[in-house]
Order: C-alpha cells, then sequence, then structure tokens
C-alpha cells in the first residue's frame, strides 16, 4: 500500500497546496496514444476464459547449489498449506457478499495444535470500539464512518479423520477478555491436529461493506472487496499462531495456498478479480465468474456496473486495467509505467510468476480503495486531471506493482517488520522510476526536474530521531512516523547504499534476498544475512544500525581555509651550515591549503571530498568514512576556493546538505553545489507529496 496523502493532521491543506502549484505550473499538451487504451469504451460483457494460473517457461526448477541471483533457482510453486473454495454472492443494493465454501488446512509446524485462530476483518468497521477505529493514529483510513462494515459466521463445521462432524462457531472465543475487537477469534478443537495432519473446514458467511475506507467498501454501485472472508491466521513452524487483531497502521500476513472461488454478480457489473476467470457465463441475469490463483496467500476483487476496460500482454502476462468514465488519458500512463515496470522489475526480483495481472483505478470518490495491493491485483489512484509531469499515478502504480514481489511472492509478517514489505517496495520503486524516468522521476515540469529519492530523502530524514524503522506497525506513535520511516526512510537507506556501493552490488543483494526467500516468510536477519553476503560485514552492520537503532549521519565541511606560504621561522640545520629564518619571509610562491571534514551521527558510510582550486580546477580525496572527522592539508601553487563533501549525494541520509560545502577562508566564492542541493529547498516545500 501507498499512503497517497501525507500522513499528518493538515494533509488535505497541504494536497491542495501541491496540486494548486502543479496547476499553475503545467502545460496542456496532446496525449500520446498507447496501444490497448483508447477512447472510452465499455469493458466487454465476459473476460475470455483462461486456465488457471501457472508460472511461466521461464521459471525452472531447482537446481544444485543455487546462488538465486538468476531464475534458475526459482521454485515453481509454494509450499501448499490452505486451500479455500468458496462462492461469493453479491447483492449490491445492500452491499453483502454472500458467501460458503470449503477450507482445507496443513498443520505444517512441528508441533500438535488444540485450537484454530482466524481472522475476521471486516469487523475492524463493525463498530468504534475496534482496534483500528481506537488506534486514530493518523494516515490512511483515519476517517469517519458513513455506514459501518462487518462479517458474520453462520457456520463452521469441522471435517477430520476419526471426528464427528462439529460445528465450531458456537464455541468461538470472539473477543479477548477486556477488548470488544471482534477481527480475530479463537475456536477449540475437539482434539489435537498433529504435524502434517490437514483438516477440512465447511463454512457459510455473510460479510457487509461499509463505505469505502482504507483498502475496502463501496461507493454507491462500485464494490471493492478486500479482507471478505473468514482467513486462517499463519501457524509459524514451531507451532505459534501469528494472530492479530486488525490494527490501524498494519496490513497482513498468511500462507499460500490456493484460492478457487467463484464470483456472482449483477449481469451489468464487471468483475476485476485476483487470478484467471476460467469460466464466465451468464446465467438468470447473473454473470458468473470461477477464479483459480495457486500460490498465493489472499483474495480481493471488485464489481462495478461503470467499469472501462484496457488489455494488453506484457512480457507475456494478461494485463487488465480496469477504469472510471473519462479516465482514459491516465489509464495511459499507467499502462505506460506497466510496460516498463512489469519486465524491469521480473529481471531484477525474480520473473513473476502468474499469467494475468488486474489493475484497478478507482473513481475520485473512492480514492480509500486506491494504493493497494493483493495477489495478481493492484488498484492504483490519481485525478483523472493530473498534469503529465506531475507523475503521481506511474509512482503509485510502479509502487503497487513492485508490491507482487515485496508482501506477495516474499510473504513477510506486514504487521511485525512492515519495513520488509512496505520499505523494501518503496526502494524497489524509486529504482524503477529513476531507471524509467531518470532526473525527472517525480517532477518533470517546465524543466523542473524532481526525482522520487530526493522526495524520499527529504520525507524519511524529517522524522529520523522520532523512532525506530524496524519495529511492529502497531508500536509507531503517529501514521507520519510510520509513514516517513517505513516507507521514505527504508527508502533513502538503500538508495544510499546503492550510491555508495554500486548500483549492481545492492540490486543484485536485494534480487537474491527476493528469490531465496521466494514464497518464503522471511524476517530482517534474513534480509540482513543476504546483504553482509553481497556488500560485507561492515555494509550490513550500518544497514543494521540504520535500521534499528535510528541510525543517522551528517556529513559536513568544518572548515576551509587557504593563505600565502611562509618560511617556517627559527634555526635549522641544512646542509651542514646553520641557517636563521626570519619570521614572516616569503616562501617563493605557493598556498597552504587545507579542510576539515567531519561525521555527525552513528552511520558511516565512505565519501569522497572535492576541492575547488581559485583556477576552476579540482581535485578529489576519498574518506572511508570512519572516524569522526578527516584533515586534509596541502601546498599547491593554487589557493584554494572551496570544498564538498559527497559531492554527488551519494548519501541521501544525510541529515543536513546545507553545511557539506564551505568556502575557503582566504578565498573567492564558495564552491558550487549540485543541482540537488540547489533545489532542497524546493523539495522541503515539495514533502506533501511524499510519503
Amino acid at each position: 500500500m501507498r499512503p497517497i496523502e501525507d500522513a499528518s493532521e493538515d494533509a488535505p491543506v497541504r494536497a491542495f497546496a501541491f496540486a494548486a502549484a502543479v496547476a499553475l505550473l503545467a502545460q496542456p499538451g496532446a496525449q500520446r496514444a498507447t496501444p490497448g487504451v483508447g477512447a472510452d469504451s465499455a469493458a466487454p460483457n465476459a473476460p475470455t476464459p483462461a486456465l488457471p494460473g501457472s508460472p511461466p517457461s521461464a521459471v525452472a526448477t531447482p537446481v544444485a547449489g543455487p546462488t538465486f541471483d538468476d531464475d534458475a533457482s526459482l521454485p515453481a510453486h509454494a509450499d501448499d498449506v490452505v486451500d479455500y473454495t468458496l462462492r461469493a454472492t453479491l447483492d449490491p443494493a445492500a452491499h453483502l457478499v454472500h458467501g460458503e465454501g470449503t477450507i482445507t488446512w496443513r498443520n505444517k509446524s512441528t508441533a500438535p495444535v488444540r485450537d484454530l485462530w482466524m481472522h475476521l476483518y471486516l469487523n475492524a468497521f463493525k463498530n468504534q470500539r475496534s482496534a483500528y477505529f481506537r488506534e486514530r493514529v493518523g494516515g490512511r483510513g483515519d476517517v469517519a464512518a458513513e455506514d459501518w462494515g462487518w462479517i458474520d459466521v453462520h457456520r463452521l463445521v469441522l471435517h477430520a479423520p476419526d471426528t464427528t462432524p462439529v460445528d465450531l462457531w458456537p464455541t468461538a472465543e470472539r473477543t479477548r477478555p477486556g477488548d470488544e475487537d471482534e477481527t480475530e477469534a479463537r475456536f477449540p478443537l475437539p482434539r489435537e491436529v498433529a504435524p502434517g495432519e490437514s483438516i477440512t473446514l465447511d463454512v457459510s458467511f455473510e460479510s457487509k461493506l461499509p463505505h469505502v475506507v482504507e483498502r475496502t467498501g463501496y461507493v454507491g454501485s462500485f464494490h471493492m472487496v478486500g479482507q471478505w472472508f473468514p482467513k486462517i491466521a499463519r501457524l509459524e513452524p514451531d507451532g505459534r499462531w501469528a494472530h492479530f487483531p486488525f490494527h490501524h497502521l498494519a496490513e497482513f500476513y498468511a500462507d499460500y495456498g490456493t484460492y478457487d472461488v467463484t464470483l456472482d454478480v449483477p449481469e451489468s457489473f464487471v468483475v476485476g478479480a485476483t487470478g484467471p476467470a476460467v469460466d464466465a457465463r451468464i446465467e438468470n441475469h447473473r454473470r458468473i465468474e470461477r477464479h483459480v490463483q495457486g500460490d498465493i496467500h489472499d483474495f480481493a476483487w471488485t464489481a462495478w456496473d461503470q467499469w472501462r476496460a484496457a488489455r494488453e500482454t506484457i512480457d507475456g502476462v494478461e494485463v487488465t486495467l480496469l477504469y472510471p468514465r473519462g479516465f482514459q488519458r491516465v489509464a495511459a500512463r499507467e499502462m505506460a509505467a506497466l510496460r516498463f515496470a512489469l519486465p524491469y522489475e521480473s529481471s531484477r526480483y525474480g520473473r513473476y510468476p502468474y499469467r494475468v495481472l488486474t489493475v484497478v483505478h478507482p473513481q475520485e470518490d473512492a480514492g480509500e480503495a486506491g494504493g493497494m495491493e493483493y495477489p495478481t491485483l493492484i488498484t492504483t489512484g490519481g485525478a483523472w486531471w493530473t498534469p503529465p509531469g506531475a507523475l503521481l499515478p506511474e509512482i503509485v502504480t510502479v509502487h503497487e506493482l513492485g508490491h507482487q514481489w515485496f508482501y506477495g511472492l516474499v510473504g513477510t509478517n506486514e504487521l511485525r517488520w512492515p519495513f520488509l514489505d512496505e520499505g523494501l517496495n518503496e526502494f524497489a520503486e524509486v529504482d524503477a522510476m529513476g531507471k524509467w524516468r531518470g532526473a525527472g522521476s517525480a517532477i518533470d515540469l517546465l524543466g523542473l526536474t524532481v526525482s522520487d529519492a530526493a522526495a524520499q530523502a527529504v520525507g524519511g530524514n524529517m522524522r529520523v530521531h522520532d523512532e525506530p524503522v524496524a519495529q511492529a506497525a502497531n508500536a509507531f506513535s503517529s501514521g507520519a512516523d510510520y509513514s516517513a520511516l517505513v516507507y521514505a526512510r527504508t527508502a533513502s537507506i538503500l538508495e544510499t547504499m546503492k550510491r555508495v556501493y554500486g548500483v549492481e552490488p545492492v540490486l543484485r543483494a536485494l534480487g537474491r534476498y527476493a528469490r531465496r526467500f521466494r514464497f518464503q516468510h522471511p524476517g530482517p536477519e534474513d534480509l540482513l544475512a543476504v546483504f553482509e553476503e553481497v556488500l560485507g560485514a561492515h555494509a550490513a552492520a550500518t544497514m543494521r544500525t540504520a535500521l534499528f537503532d535510528q541510525g543517522w549521519v551528517d556529513y559536513l565541511v568544518d572548515f576551509a581555509s587557504t593563505e600565502e606560504s611562509k618560511r617556517t621561522a627559527g634555526i635549522f640545520e641544512r646542509q651542514g651550515k646553520r641557517e636563521r629564518i626570519e619570521p614572516g619571509a616569503s616562501d617563493a610562491g605557493g598556498f597552504d591549503n587545507s579542510v576539515l571534514v567531519r561525521r555527525h551521527g552513528t552511520l558511516s558510510f565512505p565519501v569522497d571530498v572535492v576541492m575547488t582550486m581559485v583556477d576552476g580546477s579540482t581535485h578529489v580525496e576519498h574518506w572511508d568514512g570512519e572516524g569522526e572527522s578527516k584533515r586534509f592539508s596541502w601546498h599547491d601553487s593554487v589557493a584554494l576556493r572551496g570544498a564538498v563533501v559527497d559531492p554527488d549525494d551519494r548519501v541521501l541520509v544525510d541529515g543536513n546538505l546545507e553545511n557539506n560545502h564551505a568556502a575557503a577562508r582566504s578565498g573567492g566564492a564558495g564552491a558550487a553545489s549540485t543541482l540537488e542541493r540547489t533545489t532542497y529547498l524546493l523539495q522541503l516545500a515539495l514533502q506533501a507529496v511524499s510519503p
């Protein structure tokens, strides 16, 4: 998920101010036609039937001694733990989903279990006593409930070997002592389920969608249906359940399996859903679509009678983009972003293994449903009038696509370690946007260019001393801290490492991590271990400090000086003779130059220091960043004009760029700054658009 607005209380004012500035700067221009997106046209009544999703042939089976630096070592499939076979019938007038089906779950842990935990996340929107509404910390979804939502389970019948079928629902523990939250339920089992044993549950439920609020809900006949079914929590290998309520800032965590879901909606509605449609028909004025997808850990869908659709095959993937009437220009831009990002991220983090991808751009009054990720389905966002030089629709689209890897294919615990999905993915977004759009990867208007990387650096540096990056989502004191640190700060840390240690080594490390832990559930230590493998112990230790210990750094030029050389006064023994040198005697020409650079903070990166001389010449000194300071002193025939530490802005996490340069005390004008420094104040003003 990407926060489309800043998480502070004055976000609407700041967002409006930015929009007004962009509107003033923008110039109307011709929109380049994009294949697959033309004039508005109604989506076809039914998608072309397709077979269940399967990995492309490029994904090979594991080989001996894999390095995970290419796709040869990728697993073909996930370990199947939980399968859902469901039928969902939408009543669009009442905004109800009637669901029934079966769930098959296998105990993959090393311990027997005597209870079962399930998430009932739609109950987050049932009342103001839910954990979600109690945690009003700011950020997305911090809106008043216009209509409540909930999930009612009617039956949950257990079928297991040597066990009489029993309905578990009447004995469910639906709340915890002293807590009225109903987003998770515990079910005592009549007997232990042994390691390796499977059980089947017959389930019947009814889900009432709320008026759209963060990820899910309805507006009129628009329906975005997420977290809509009873979902078994993940059982960790040691037999502990990773269950938790729906926290305001948190997202989800689940096992992999196969989803076989039949959707039943009015005939006039268009459906977008996880996985390919293997059957589609009209029956009694109802549209019936069956979607089947393996190797995933969630299922979401949308249904609306106003969707327009664009379709295109990108890198062998069947892409469907659903958008409202009047949004065809923005949809064209989003398809262009996918055309670049899908093959690029596949090459970086392992080939996208599914046959389909559905991209949903909600209508403007359903913006809370935008900027969210589910397996093979993402939602994007941006106003229909967004100028071509303001790349918000592209950024949101690329960000949500990246979640197919960082949360989708690498199934981290999004509550416990949100930086492992949102933070790594924010870096993947910054990297992809920079590769695609260069210096203007966030703003490119009238010659003004601002990079996505620079915007993230400003946002992350604003909150670096508030709290650590690496902590649980519900531990953050505010949505603003969560957004700035989990998203922006993590991205800036990795972007700094990329600039300092090299583009290819850092991208190789992240790619190795993504491939090695595909269809697994890694933690921070796994990430750090891979970075140590590729970049070495010092780089990994710096990364750990930056993530866990509120690590920060400020490189500065403390002073730069130059003065005409003077002979040293005193008595000297030279060539067998004693010689007196009087004070003030001039040394024939030349200057004594000196520069002192310092490092404040707990992080250290190697940096360059550029000395600019009065004749315009420069020379570069390298500092390994160790220690608190470094002095450079030398005699030269030319006077020093000034010095700049980190002239190429490689250390994006530098807390103060304004002290990175200094003029020599006896020289002329100060050293020239780079373009990103000259636009530093502008970047501060633009932080309203950074997460």
